[in-house]
């Protein structure tokens, strides 16, 4: 089995790749098509900063998340720390290599408002597969951005350097967030086939009582289900239906409580039980945040 590379640095990045010596100790731009031609003995790499990459291969040479990334195309990923991606170790000619790649390491924020708000750009826990489809005008918005900090970086550092760089990586966080946006709107229909999808395994997890065996299902469970990653259903979710995946699996958990209350004589801890939760008090508690009624007011009123 191959050792996971890890990179501690933007230092570990430029020595992997042979470029001489790092800009900056925390952040990196890198044009592709300067990188040598083979990743020697190495094919799994996880690092502790972000990487927002860009390329187009014409073969798919990257795998993330145990599936191959299509650069063909020219897709953006974007990987948080400690994912893993592997590179296959035959050689990739020059020629064929095109595209950047922006690192930041999560030291070059944390004393910045961006450091709060990272957490908002789920795109970084989606699966290669949800990668981002840029059209042409997109690249050349991404590359502009990607240009004013790799000008930035070949300055003299001064006081106003790291808050015009992150300032500039935070600009193209917010086009990703926007163009992400865009191909959730243009996938509509195979989105409502998705949400389909959910509706029908909530429907039969509630109904076939799994839910008192196996407890609630999670966000997780779904997105398996339909095979996407939590965060991607969520977003998609939320997008088309203005609820995100907890909220889903709340709704039809409420629905099923509900039919408990009005069609059974199942007192409220019998029905708590029976909906998977361990302590009656949480079962009460969300049934009034979401219906403005206890449970006992819900089955008098009814």
């Amino acid at each position: 089995m191959t050792a996971i590379v890890h990179l501690h640095s933007v230092t570990d990045l430029y020595k992997l790749f042979n470029l001489g010596n790092s800009h900056h100790p925390l952040v990196a731009v890198l044009d592709f098509s300067n990188v040598s031609e083979q990743v020697e003995e190495y094919s799994k790499i996880s690092t502790d900063f972000y990487s927002i990459m860009f390329k187009n291969y014409c073969k798919n040479n990257i795998k993330y998340g145990r599936k191959a990334i299509d650069f063909q195309d020219g897709n953006l990923i974007c990987i948080a720390p400690n994912q893993t991606i592997e590179i296959d170790n035959e050689i990739e000619h020059k020629e064929n290599m095109m595209g950047w790649g922006l690192f930041f390491h999560p030291d070059l924020i944390r004393a910045t408002s961006l450091n709060d708000k990272l957490k908002r750009y789920s795109f970084f826990n989606y699966e290669v597969a949800e990668a981002l489809h840029l059209s042409d005008k997109e690249k050349i918005i991404l590359f502009e951005c990607v240009q004013k900090i790799q000008t930035e970086l070949q300055e003299n550092i001064d006081m106003h350097s790291q808050h015009i760089i992150v300032s500039t990586i935070e600009l193209l966080l917010n086009y990703c967030s926007r163009f992400y946006g865009r191909q959730m709107i243009t996938r509509s229909q195979t989105n409502k086939s998705i949400i389909a999808q959910i509706e029908t395994i909530l429907n039969t997890y509630f109904s076939e009582s799994n839910v008192k065996v196996q407890g609630l299902p999670s966000v997780a469970f779904l997105a398996e289900k339909v095979n996407l990653s939590p965060s991607y259903l969520s977003d998609l979710l939320k997008k088309e239906t203005g609820k995100n995946g907890q909220e889903h699996i709340h709704f039809y958990l409420i629905e099923q409580a509900k039919t408990y209350l009005i069609n059974t004589e199942k007192n409220i801890n019998e029905i708590a039980y029976s909906l998977g939760f361990e302590y009656p008090q949480y079962f009460n508690k969300l049934f009034k945040q979401k219906t403005g009624k206890t449970p006992v007011e819900y089955r008098t009123l009814n």
